[in-house]
């Protein structure tokens, strides 16, 4: 089985990952949820999950990005596109980079 690896020293990576949890505890706090409600709404067995989310220590599972977007009262893609600049951000910046800084990926390889 293939397991992911960023290409970023840990740090970094927890850096990243720190930063996504401070955007879901954003989303969540805008939404008046409290970490027991997100993680009723959101299917979690427990809601420690969403605090260990929200301090960097984990991702949330691809398969439930709907589920929290619809949680957290945001568009699906939009959600998506931002947590993968934490979660996976080489692919972020294949996909989003020259867009992100506002450039055109037009005839670009």
């Amino acid at each position: 089985m293939y397991a992911h690896h960023q290409r970023l020293d840990s740090e970094e990576v927890q850096g990243l990952r720190r930063e996504g949890g401070r955007f879901l505890k954003e989303l969540r706090e805008t939404r008046g949820l409290s970490q027991r409600q997100l993680a009723q709404l959101v299917g979690a067995e427990y809601y420690t999950f969403i605090s260990q989310l929200e301090t960097g220590r984990g991702r949330i599972p691809p398969d439930r990005y709907r589920a929290w977007a619809e949680a957290l009262g945001v568009d699906v893609r939009h959600f998506v596109q931002t947590l993968m600049r934490f979660y996976d951000p080489m692919t972020y910046d294949i996909l989003f980079g020259a867009e992100a800084a506002g450039g055109s990926v037009e005839g670009s390889r």
